[in-house]
């Protein structure tokens, strides 16, 4: 799985950058941007931490 976010209700909060453990996401434009996939560990934590519920995972 990857994680996606949706742009449109991403708030730039950086939450997702703090807890994944495979620094799978940056910040551009003030949102967050997942640049490696497939480094992902499946663990959720960034979905799971996105006040906006702005992160899903996904095949």
């Amino acid at each position: 799985m990857a994680p996606k976010v949706e742009v449109d209700k991403c708030e730039g909060c950086g939450n997702c950058l703090e807890v994944c453990p495979a620094d799978v996401f940056e910040m551009e434009d003030g949102k967050a941007k997942v640049i490696r996939p497939d480094d992902c560990l499946d663990c959720g934590a960034c979905a799971e931490e996105c006040p906006t519920q702005a992160i899903t995972l996904e095949d």
